[in-house]
Order: C-alpha cells, then sequence, then structure tokens
C-alpha cells in the first residue's frame, strides 16, 4: 500500500509533506462568497450586514470628496445586492460592488457625511451564518469639552430655574426587546419576537401619552438593534422615572403559556454595584442624581447602595401592580414577581421592570399578540398597575404628585395642613395665598413635600 511504501521509503516524507501543505493551502485559498446584504437604519447608526459563505480576511478605509468606506474582501465574489438603503437612512447612500485583482472583491459604501465605525465577523448561530458586520455613526469625537462662557452659563442656569418652576410630567422609557439582526424568539408560524414587542410597546405608548401628567418615550422606534447597555443610557438620556423592557417568551414545550413581570435579582444588583464601583473614576453617570467621580470608595458604595435599594423597592412594588392588571387580560406564568440578572434591569437610579408579555412558542398566544384589540387590551392593563403606583409614589415636581382639596365650611389654612401634615406656610406659599382667607367651593393643591 501507499502507506507501507511511504513508511519504507523515508526519502518520500518530505514530498508527502509538502503535498499536504500546498493541499491545505488550496482549500483555504477557496472563494468565499457574500451571499446577501441587511441594512438597518436606526436614528444614531446603520448596521450592514453582509452574509458570508465562511470566515473572511478583509481591510477597511474611508475616503472623502465624496465621502466613502471601502471594504476590500480576499479571493471572494459577490451576489447581487437586493438590500439597498432607505432614504431615511442619515449616513448610507448606496452600496456597490466591483472585482479587484481578478480574485479580490471591493465593495464601496457611498456615504452622506464622515463617519467612525466599527467592524467585526460573527460565527453562525441558529438563525445565521457567517457574518460581517459593520456599523457606522456620526465621525464626532464623544466627551468633547465644550468652552461655556458666562453668559452661556447664566442663561442655562435661568433655564433650569425655570424648568424646576414647572411641574413635568412622569417619564417611562419603554424598551421593546431585540430588533434588527436579532429577531429574539420565532413563533410556531415564524413571528418574530421583535416585531410583536415593538408594536406592545407602541401600543402602550398611545395608552399612557393618553394619560394626563404621563409621557412614554420609546428606546427602540424601528427594526434595529441597540446594545443592552444602551438601552439604558438612552433611558437616563430622558431622564425616565421607570423603564420597562418588553419582550415575548419562547420555551422549548409550546403548551406553557402565561405572562411574567421581571426585576433585578440582589445577585445581578451586586455584581453590578462591584462594575460600577469599579469605573466610577472614569464614568460621568449619575446614581441617584449624584456623580460618583471623585468620591471616596465608601461614600460611592454607600451612595451606590442607597440608590440601588430605592430603585429596586420601587422596581417591586411596580412588577407586582403591573403582574396584577395582566391577570386579568390573560394567563400569567408566574403569579408572582420574578428576579434575574437581565442586563436592561441593572440601572442603579431607574426602577426598571421587564415584561414577558406571552410565550410566542404557544400556537394560542402567538395568534393573540398578532391581534391588535388583544395588545391594546394588554397596554392598558400595564397602564393600570402603572397609574396605580404613581398615584401613590410619584415624583416630587411632577403633575401627578399634586393632590388637590376642596374647601369646605368652617376649614382654614391651619386646619388642612394639620390634616394632611404639611407646613401651613409651605402651603400659603405653594398657592400664592395671603393670610388664611380661603372660601367653601375654593380648589387648592396640597404638595407632597412636607416642607420640614
Amino acid at each position: 500500500s501507499i502507506e507501507r511504501y511511504v513508511l519504507r521509503n523515508k526519502n518520500m516524507r518530505p514530498i508527502l509533506l509538502n503535498c499536504l501543505i500546498l493541499l491545505s493551502a488550496s482549500v483555504f485559498a477557496k472563494t468565499a462568497t457574500v451571499d446577501s446584504v441587511r441594512v438597518w437604519a436606526a436614528p444614531d447608526s446603520t448596521r450592514i450586514v453582509f452574509d458570508t459563505s465562511g470566515p473572511i480576511k478583509y481591510k477597511l478605509f474611508t475616503l472623502d470628496k465624496p465621502h466613502r468606506a471601502v471594504i476590500d474582501i480576499k479571493n471572494s465574489s459577490i451576489r447581487k445586492i437586493k438590500n439597498t438603503p432607505k432614504g431615511t437612512d442619515r449616513y448610507l447612500k448606496a452600496i456597490r460592488s466591483g472585482v479587484r485583482n481578478k480574485n479580490d472583491l471591493r465593495i464601496v459604501l457611498d456615504l452622506k457625511k464622515p463617519i467612525q465605525y466599527k467592524m467585526f465577523q460573527l460565527k453562525p448561530n441558529k438563525h445565521y451564518g457567517h457574518r460581517l458586520v459593520i456599523d457606522l455613526f456620526d465621525a464626532e469625537i464623544k466627551h468633547k469639552t465644550k468652552q461655556i462662557t458666562k453668559k452661556e452659563l447664566k442663561k442655562d442656569t435661568q433655564k433650569k430655574l425655570e424648568s424646576s418652576q414647572k411641574l413635568r410630567d412622569v417619564i417611562i422609557a419603554i424598551d421593546a426587546g431585540h430588533g434588527g439582526e436579532d429577531p429574539g424568539a420565532i413563533g410556531p408560524s415564524g413571528v418574530y419576537e421583535k416585531d410583536v414587542v415593538l408594536k406592545i410597546a407602541k401600543n402602550l405608548r398611545d395608552a399612557i401619552n393618553n394619560e394626563r401628567g404621563m409621557r412614554a418615550v420609546l428606546i427602540r422606534k424601528g427594526d434595529y438593534y441597540i446594545r443592552l447597555r444602551d438601552r439604558l443610557e438612552k433611558a437616563r438620556e430622558y431622564k425616565a422615572d421607570l423603564f420597562i423592557s418588553i419582550h415575548a417568551d419562547a420555551f422549548r414545550d409550546s403548551r406553557v403559556r402565561g405572562s411574567s413581570v421581571y426585576v433585578l435579582s440582589k445577585k445581578g444588583a451586586s455584581s453590578e454595584a462591584a462594575k460600577w464601583l469599579a469605573e466610577k473614576e472614569n464614568s460621568s453617570d449619575l446614581i441617584g442624581g449624584v456623580s460618583l467621580d471623585n468620591k471616596d470608595s465608601l461614600v460611592a458604595s454607600v451612595l451606590l447602595d442607597l440608590s440601588q435599594t430605592a430603585s429596586l423597592e420601587a422596581s417591586i412594588d411596580v412588577a407586582d401592580r403591573v403582574l396584577k392588571g395582566l391577570r386579568k387580560v390573560g394567563r400569567v406564568h408566574k403569579r408572582n414577581v420574578q428576579s434575574a440578572k437581565f442586563v436592561v434591569l441593572k440601572s442603579p437610579d431607574i426602577p426598571s421592570i421587564l415584561i414577558e408579555a406571552a410565550f410566542i412558542s404557544n400556537p394560542i398566544e402567538e395568534k393573540r399578540l398578532l391581534s391588535s384589540k388583544h395588545r391594546k387590551k394588554m397596554s392598558y392593563a400595564i397602564l393600570s398597575g402603572l397609574k396605580g403606583y404613581f398615584k401613590d409614589f410619584a415624583p416630587e415636581g411632577t403633575l401627578l404628585s399634586q393632590r388637590k382639596h376642596t374647601i369646605e365650611k368652617g376649614e382654614t389654612i391651619s386646619t388642612i395642613a394639620q390634616r394632611y401634615q404639611i407646613n401651613p406656610n409651605l402651603l400659603r406659599e405653594y398657592n400664592e395665598l395671603k393670610g388664611d382667607l380661603v372660601y367653601v367651593g375654593q380648589t387648592i393643591v396640597i404638595p407632597r413635600d412636607s416642607g420640614t
């Protein structure tokens, strides 16, 4: 046999080794293909995903006049590009391709402006094969320090003073899970979790915005992906009083069904506290309105612990009320509020809950999630829980923190102040009253802050 021949003839071994090297090199030099492209345009970034037949060697460089990003891929070819950028895309104008050095592929991204980018490859998962991912975003330098003049500082201070004197709405950040390249769970008939939870989020937004003193903001407004921690940052930018993440669960047993509501587990809170404290010197994030920068380790730890404890207690209260609301519109999977280490629940300064609206893997619940009528019922059930919570615990300075009292016969400012355990002077000042003169039928506002 060949094997025995090679063993007997030692001089053949180097020749065989060289043949194996050449054979392996020819395998690795095999041409890869770019099979398709997907473009996901978000408000502050654009993600371009190239589906490839395997791992590839690539490089990217940018050009101006006009603005372009050029991607060179070794030993590769491309099929016809069908997915083109939409006119609303802030960064990408067009995608084109051509052959370079006979065997290589050159892809050109025509841009609308200068960009920064992140580029990486992803290995296959249960939804996709090999992928080359490019994220485009603004070329502005982050954390650039702005020189503020005295005039600007005075104007900014005046604006803050004026806004502090006005009562504001309670702000609720609604986060639709997954999005873009990440479809989430997939129902029996092919329904994507990312699509139905965005619809629920929009239904809930509309329901909240119809309420006096409440305003909802969407973290994800369309079909694109946002990093989990970036979702928390967006909620903080909106100065949200509450963060709600909406998902639709899946399980291997399609019979499992029902809603669940989660808060952050204590272990998750502890690990997050360690992370925040470790990064406090490089962080400009606020914890309960106080920056951790330049704080003594013990002080920072105490501040963080107080903030986390208050946020977690509020989260549990909200979650319990929301779960009670959901019981009225369908089955619940868990009768009590659950706890887990979900990343989107880890904001230490914003009460946060995660709602598993239903099991999309259950055919009956998948069908209900597609029903506009059912989604609206679910949204109003969630809203009933939110209203109950904010009725009792509205943040100071919000419209919902107001309480109104209609004067009855025999009442005075002093007796009303005593009834609500509030300082009479604060009551007069808040309602712009001079002295104790009030009349029957007059309505006054009772601030929640005791002023003492």
